[in-house]
């Protein structure tokens, strides 16, 4: 797809996408947020996906303010419901998606970057929920996401002060999982894409969907998924590959 807001790069099983509105420090606007919705369908054949913000300044410094400032109460509600769409379908998708928070990581940002199953920051990273500051809350998940990261009393803190912090004290309390230049996150994605998408899709299903049901249930989601890759190829694949000491070869199947 020809996309104006977003641009899409792939390197083997590795897919880099990019907010690129670097004048408006990649805010989300309307149409941002619908290119991305598009972009997780797209991108539903990569091995790995790489969400950044393109520029020097900011991963993404939230969602466009000139476009909310004349919403009326119905039109941010639709509003606050595509971003949801959008944070929902990362979450769902099979593929694991990493954050690489370079620069402002603020409000839909931030919302943003929390969807992801991983969250690397780069040293200049800014993290925050600052919405209070304009009169309103967190309209992309961040009072839900945020508090399943790092807790409720932390996110009370960071969502009622506003307050930006810096890489390292996101990686204090847990927001990101590591500070790291750009070059390792995407080794990192690249180590990643070589495992098996299967077992990487199942084991994803699993945590999303099994963290909000009863430990029972949860655990019978396991052993379904356990069971179910042993109809895989990447299984027997897997499985031969220890036995013979060589490197695996997974596709997939």
């Amino acid at each position: 797809m020809t996309y104006e807001n977003i641009t899409v790069e792939r390197d083997g099983g590795v897919a880099t996408l990019a907010i690129n509105r670097p004048k408006a420090l990649n805010a989300l606007n309307s149409r941002t947020i619908g290119e991305l919705l598009a972009a997780v369908g797209e991108l539903a054949d990569a091995r790995v996906v790489v969400v950044t913000g393109a520029g020097e300044k900011a991963f993404v410094a939230g969602a466009d303010i000139a476009e909310m400032a004349a919403m009326s109460r119905d039109e941010a509600f639709r509003f606050g419901e595509a971003g949801h769409r959008l944070m929902n379908a990362i979450e769902a998708s099979e593929r694991p998606w990493i954050a690489a928070v370079n620069g402002f990581a603020l409000g839909g940002g931030c919302e943003l970057a929390l969807a992801c199953d991983f969250i690397y920051a780069t040293p200049n990273a800014s993290l925050g929920q600052p919405e209070i500051l304009l009169g309103v809350v967190p309209g992309f998940g961040g009072t839900q996401r945020l508090l399943r990261r790092v807790g409720i009393a932390k996110a009370k803190e960071l969502i009622y002060t506003g307050e930006r912090i810096g890489a390292e004290e996101a990686l204090r309390i847990g927001l990101v999982d590591a500070i790291l230049p750009m070059v390792d996150i995407r080794a990192r994605a690249a180590k990643l894409a070589e495992k098996p998408p299967l077992a990487l899709a199942a084991a994803k299903g699993v945590i999303q969907r099994g963290q909000s049901l009863p430990l029972d249930e949860a655990l019978r989601l396991e052993a379904e998924a356990f069971a179910t890759l042993f109809d895989s190829a990447d299984q027997r694949e897997g499985m031969q590959a220890f036995l013979a000491k060589r490197p695996a070869r997974f596709e997939g199947k």
